[in-house]
Parts: C-alpha cells; structure tokens; sequence
C-alpha cells in the first residue's frame, strides 16, 4: 500500500473561533472557510480542518467533542486507492465520495480516509548554521536571527490516538495498510510509518485503559528547523497560548518538540527534524519515562538582557 502519510486531519470543535484563531496563530494559512468551519493549510498542501462539532457532514464521533473526527491519508495514485479499497472493503464498510475519497474505518472504529495526495512540491530555503570545521552555511553578513521573521509549517507530520488495543491497532495498520513500527514504547504503543515514506513515524499509537475516552493526543506539523522551531514557539508563547511541554528533543525519533494545549481535545506540537528510516532499521523496544522520551527539556522564560 504505497500510502505517504497524512494529508489532512479534520476535528469538530465547540469553540470555532478560538480553533480557527489558534491555527492562523500557529502558522497556517486559512484556504477555505465557511459558516461551519474553514481549512488551514501548510506549505505542502497539506492541512487541519475545523468544523463545528454539530456538523452533519463530519464523521461521527469517536470521542467528547472537541476531538479529532476523521484522518485523511495522501497514496501515491489510483492504483494505491483501488488497492486500499479493495483489503479494507473485506470486512468493513467502505465508502466512495463524490469527490474520489474512500471512507472507512481502523481497528478502534477511528473514521479514515485515503485520497490521491493534494502533496505539493516544497521549495523551503535551508535554514544552514556555522559549525566549526563545515563549510560556512550563510554567506558572509547575512544574518540568521531575524526577529520579524514569519515561521510557515512545511507538512503535516503525525498524529498520536489513544487506543484500548495497541498490539490489535498495531496490526491492523501493518497486516490490512502495510505500516511498519520503527520504535516501540513498552507498555505505551508503537511509532508508525506507511510504505511511502521513511519519516521515523506519522502515526503514534498510545495504550489506554479500557473504560478510558479514545481521541487524539497530539498532532502536529513539521517546521523547516529547530531555529524556526523555537522562533514560532517563542512567538505562541508571547501570543498567550500555553505551553505545556518543552522545547526539548526526542530520542525516539530525534525530533525537536514543543508542545501546546490547544483547542482540538489534546496539544498541538511545533516539531522539526525528524529522523528517517528504511526497511532496513530494526525497531527499539524502550520502556517509557522522563529519561527516555527526550535527550533535552526546556522551559521558556521572559526575555533577558545582561544589563538587567
């Protein structure tokens, strides 16, 4: 199943103002918007949606709104969409849109979709640094700390669902979608990559008790690097969002993260080099703690200067 990975993320929220607010705030750019909701999408193409909860046209709920209602997975072509229809149609519903996408539904009963990919071809300068002993990254005097820069994400990156089967959930993303786990937290769940791309994980599966709500955790999407990573952090702070986690930097995954309570039923991350892998990488199995879910934490403060 040649699935890239997430295309779109679509929640049903109460507060539809503060959802769309928090978005635009965040970085993305609102691309459709109508009484019941608006599109924010990333450089790539890719995007979150919010409707409001009552919404007749989203998915049915899996959890208390707000909460994710429905993922939606970019494949490489037709051929990949014939095929996903086809394994899944074996022992669930599916169902075909006007518009070419296939609905249906993962192991736990979240709603799934797959379209042909909306990806767009990304064209985002690296952010290059000055490391003893490297090549100069910048050319001479230009400078890399702009204050009034404005930090766009580059793709949507991963989403993280709390599941009351994580060794059933597992499965049904490898046996029935062809996913692999690149990293195991024991006791928690595994990270998640489709066949189409080698990002270290684009789906998070975390075990919950069985009289636990199921719903979404976290998701996120990638920034261009960790400096435009705690540049756009910094700036959400100043605009009064709460932070909850960081910045710090993973060790399953290596990706920088800064984590935020949000308006969607669990946080929002800012999140920024991410590790790859191929076929070829054997899975680690870690118990999960403070000392092994980050190599580095911190927390902002106000601004300082040494004349203070």
């Amino acid at each position: 199943m040649n699935i890239i990975g997430p295309d779109s993320l679509i929640f049903g929220v109460e507060d539809l103002d503060g959802a769309m607010r928090y978005l635009s705030d965040y970085g993305l750019r609102r691309i459709e918007s109508a009484p019941s909701g608006a599109t924010f999408e990333a450089q790539d193409g890719t995007s979150a949606v919010v409707r409001l909860a009552s919404d007749k046209g989203l998915a049915s709920p899996m959890a208390p709104s707000p909460n994710l209602r429905e993922a939606v997975y970019g494949v490489a072509d037709r051929a990949a969409l014939e095929r996903i229809g086809a394994e899944l149609g074996r022992d669930r519903e599916v169902r075909q849109g006007s518009d070419g996408v296939l609905h249906s539904t993962d192991a736990d009963g979240y709603p799934i979709a797959f379209q042909v990919t909306i990806r767009r071809a990304l064209a985002v300068p690296q952010d290059a640094g000055n490391y003893p002993g490297c090549a100069p990254g910048r050319a001479l005097n230009l400078v890399a700390a702009v204050d009034d820069a404005i930090i766009r994400p580059s793709t949507l990156s991963h989403f993280v669902l709390f599941t009351h089967d994580a060794a059933q959930a597992e499965k049904f993303y490898q046996e029935r979608l062809g996913f692999r786990t690149v990293d195991y937290f024991i006791g928690l769940g595994p990270f998640m990559r489709p066949a189409g791309t080698f990002e270290h994980h684009t789906l998070f599966l975390v075990q919950v008790p069985a009289h636990a709500p199921l719903g979404v955790q976290h998701f996120t999407f990638h920034l261009s690097s960790a400096n435009a990573l705690l540049k756009a952090g910094w700036e959400f702070c100043r605009k009064g969002y709460k932070s909850f986690w960081g910045p710090g930097r993973h060790i399953l995954g290596s990706n920088f993260f800064w984590y935020f309570n949000s308006p969607f039923g669990g946080l929002m991350e800012f999140d920024a080099d991410m590790d790859r892998h191929d076929d070829n990488w054997v899975p680690r199995h870690m118990p999960c703690n403070a000392d092994t879910s980050q190599t580095f934490c911190f927390e902002a403060r106000p601004k300082f200067h040494p004349g203070a």
